[in-house]
């Protein structure tokens, strides 16, 4: 895929995200992605059936939707040939991007938190973005809530999407956007999609795997203006492998040590109560100017992409 269009496609991200007027009236791409799978779920994923003919039936499900839409993707790279067919490619490449969206989603946490309702209004938008309970979080948690989900989406939300997109055109990009949206949809380890939503979650974990250290290794890059490279990358590598997932400890741990602060630790999600591990070595009253400059460290992320592109575009030509 040419870097220039990589490069504008991510420049239109930034500067219009997915605009609400226009999929206020069209489905989004991964609206009818999930749409799609979900449509294969609700028919094969029966509760009545052993966990192994489940498990069998999630992987074709997952074959028959990522296959489905890997090949409309490549028919979609054919058709969009021609001046006016690479326009029209950034435009959908771009809202495959969550980068602008997601700067925007953990922005009105920071906003939030400086406003008169300010933890009421800042645990609702917190609540948007993370899937655990945050009607009891106090302020410090509510901003590591919103820091973590920035990590971890700054990697699977804009740098993994990027990442195929260079590597695979347009049908990595969409393949990868499949991926990721069926983890998110039936890659849960509950009665309902534990066998059946095996595959996608592994699969998501391998489509994840490079992109996760990638995001690491740019957030310690961003972290050099601050002093803090070297933290950042050593507490990746130190406590990425406490998280969970074999990805999001990547990104987050990261975070944590470019920030000076403590990510992660014990959660709930509804009634079940996660004792996660901490990561980093700072303290754990992270506040907004944390959150703020979390922010700012991933838009330089984000710039920095743009510049890598952009100077691989001049130097092949």
């Amino acid at each position: 895929m040419s870097a220039v269009v990589i490069a504008c496609a991510m420049a239109l991200d930034a500067v219009t995200g997915d605009p609400r007027s226009l999929y206020d009236r069209v489905p989004h791409p991964v609206t009818l992605m999930a749409r799609s799978l979900v449509a294969l779920e609700t028919r094969l994923n029966r509760p009545e059936d052993a966990d192994s003919r489940r498990r069998t039936l999630g992987v074709v499900s997952l074959v028959v939707y990522v296959g489905g839409w890997t090949a409309l993707g490549v028919g979609l790279a054919r058709l969009l040939d021609g001046p006016m067919g690479t326009l029209l490619l950034i435009a959908l490449a771009s809202t495959l991007l969550a980068g602008r969206d997601l700067l925007d989603q953990v922005g009105a946490v920071a906003e939030a938190m400086d406003g008169p309702e300010d933890l009421t209004a800042a645990r609702s938008a917190v609540g948007r973005i993370v899937g655990r309970e945050t009607a009891s979080l106090d302020r410090p948690a509510v901003a590591r809530a919103a820091i973590e989900s920035l990590a971890e989406n700054l990697s699977d939300g804009f740098v993994a999407p990027v990442f195929w997109f260079a590597v695979a055109g347009l049908p990595g990009l969409v393949a990868y956007k499949a991926i990721n949206t069926a983890d998110s949809l039936i890659g849960h380890r509950n009665a309902r999609y534990q066998a059946f939503g095996w595959a996608a979650a592994r699969l998501d974990d391998l489509a994840n795997w490079v992109p996760a250290r990638l995001t690491a290794a740019l957030l310690a890059l961003a972290a050099i203006r601050d002093g803090r490279a070297g933290e950042a990358w050593s507490t990746a590598r130190r406590d990425a492998r406490r998280h969970l997932s074999p990805n999001a400890g990547w990104p987050e741990a990261a975070m944590a040590g470019a920030l000076c602060i403590r990510l992660g630790g014990p959660r709930r999600y509804g009634a079940e109560r996660v004792d996660g591990a901490w990561f980093g070595s700072g303290r754990e009253d992270a506040d907004t100017s944390d959150l703020s400059r979390a922010l700012q460290l991933a838009r330089r992320v984000w710039v920095a992409l743009i510049a890598t592109a952009l100077t691989v575009a001049l130097i092949s030509d």
